[in-house]
């Protein structure tokens, strides 16, 4: 068996400034080209890594194609996309021509993935794979759990498969999973066959913490229908609001074996369970001050604020400053805020040296959204040029470069500027500058959920907040324009 690999992954924030190019896949986790990809992702915890460990457990030959991931921000441009779709394709005709047809192909996608011009980019991806290799060979794809999911991307494949936790730490089992399907289908052990119910909901982020309830319970629920007689998988997406597309929202995935109305029937059941219990899934934004009197007042520290509305992670743009400004202003001592992306004041820091003291304009550049930047003077503590290695449940063996960065002090607040947009997944970064993580009383980190995996083990408290920032939770402030339905819980009550 001869299976082709690969994909074309992204998550979209309409609302971010800018636009993604090929430049930004090149400078997120990269593109990997034929056996790069498979040098690269051997072992890893991602799905591609998954298809990989499915090779060698079921003897398949993978044939690697084109594997590209630019981290979370706006619109991608139309033209670049096509450059790199047509490159794919071209990959999977040269391989076939040099090799034999392929017998198979899994894709490694986000689900989230919005083109300027093309709504559904996963879908047109699909669809062109599809095309390509006829209606009679398997397509499998994996997506993450925040997609917003389509009919036409459920129809062009023969099945999906979703991830089941967030923070995503089962990207590499979910990969071999995608690939026991395959091997099942082109075995003639089951035929995989697909049907979706999409909600008109908006799933909050601190109700999605698969590990805790209600998120808990959601899964099980997940688990036990997967356990049903003739159903193969499972996918719940919670959605992501900020692509401003026609299908934004929650929506439930099943794969049954050859039989569609089994499949249809069991996501209409579940999606009824969720939509009759939509209150649970939602929880009303909470301010900077409101979380910290929260964790004083329950002395659990140190108290952690998620900063999901600047979370990086989802695309925007990093340097909100609410945060460090309500920090500054209380005159907080062991604090930490992780990650202000200021390239300015990085290349300022390393041009004064760790030592010295500069006047400098923190955050605030990018978007009125973000808030003032604060102009302060900030110690120098330590410099690093940006390379670090995850360590953490999430992304572990992949290493990462923050670019030029910097560790300054503000008083007790103590802040690390970046060049590159990313989440905190783990402290490992931290460590580069001999940050103690642990040390502190209190920690802002621009993510929503992914920085659980690794820290929750030394946090007291734990507070998602929704300080000024592009990325707000108060959705019904999101100025959509393609939304086609009314949505819960903004105009649903």
């Amino acid at each position: 068996m001869r299976i082709a690999i690969g994909g074309i992954s992204h998550e979209t924030s309409s609302f971010a400034p800018g636009r993604t190019t090929i430049a930004d896949f090149e400078s997120g986790f990269g593109l990997f080209r034929g056996q790069e990809l498979i040098e690269r992702f051997r072992g890893s915890n991602t799905c591609t890594g998954g298809f990989l460990d499915g090779a060698e457990q079921y003897g398949y030959e993978p044939v690697p194609l084109l594997w590209g991931f630019a981290y979370p921000s706006g619109l991608i441009d139309q033209d670049e996309y096509e450059t790199l779709k047509a490159e794919l394709l071209q990959r999977l005709t040269d391989a076939e021509q040099a090799g034999g047809p392929v017998d198979g192909v899994l894709l490694d996608l986000h689900g989230a993935m919005v083109i300027d011009g093309i709504d559904d980019g996963d879908g047109d991806l699909v669809m062109a794979v599809r095309q390509a290799i006829g209606p009679d060979r398997p397509l499998i794809t994996t997506y993450d759990l925040h997609g917003n999911h389509t009919v036409a991307r459920v129809n062009a494949a023969n099945a999906i498969v979703g991830f089941d936790t967030f923070p995503h730490v089962d990207q590499a089992e979910r990969g071999r999973e995608a690939a026991a399907l395959m091997v099942r289908t082109l075995r003639g052990e089951i035929q995989p066959v697909g049907a979706i119910h999409q909600l008109p909901m908006f799933w909050g982020t601190r109700r999605q913490v698969t590990a805790h309830p209600p998120m808990d319970d959601v899964m099980r629920r997940v688990h036990a229908l997967e356990e049903r007689p003739g159903i193969l998988s499972v996918t719940l997406a919670t959605g992501f609001p900020w692509s401003d597309v026609p299908d934004v929202g929650t929506s439930v995935t099943v794969i049954a074996d050859g039989d569609r109305k089994l499949a249809q029937a069991t996501a209409d059941e579940f999606a009824g369970w969720l939509w009759e219990n939509r209150q649970q899934w939602y929880s009303p934004p909470m301010t900077v001050r409101e979380a910290l009197a929260q964790g004083e007042a329950a002395d659990r520290f140190p108290i952690m604020l998620a900063d999901h509305a600047d979370n990086t992670g989802g695309g925007s743009p990093g340097d909100s400053t609410e945060v460090l400004r309500t920090f500054v202003e209380l005159d907080l001592q062991d604090a930490l805020l992780m990650y202000l992306v200021d390239p300015a004041a990085a290349r300022q820091a390393h041009e004064a040296g760790v030592g010295s003291r500069i006047e400098v304009s923190l955050g605030g550049h990018s978007h009125p959204s973000q808030g003032e930047p604060i102009e302060c003077v900030a110690e120098v503590v330590a410099l690093t040029n940006g390379e670090f290695k995850y360590d953490g449940p999430m992304w572990g063996g992949l290493t990462g470069n923050m670019g030029q960065s910097a560790w300054l002090r503000i008083g007790g607040v103590n802040v690390v500027v970046v060049n590159a947009r990313e989440q905190p997944v783990c402290p490992a970064f931290a460590r580069t500058l001999e940050i103690d993580c642990s040390a502190m009383k209190y920690i802002c980190v621009k993510s929503a959920a992914h920085f659980r995996a690794a820290f929750e083990p030394i946090a007291g408290s734990i507070f998602n907040i929704d300080a000024a920032a592009i990325h707000t939770h108060d959705f019904s402030r999101l100025n959509y324009t393609k939304r086609t339905r009314p949505v819960f819980p903004v105009e649903l009550d």
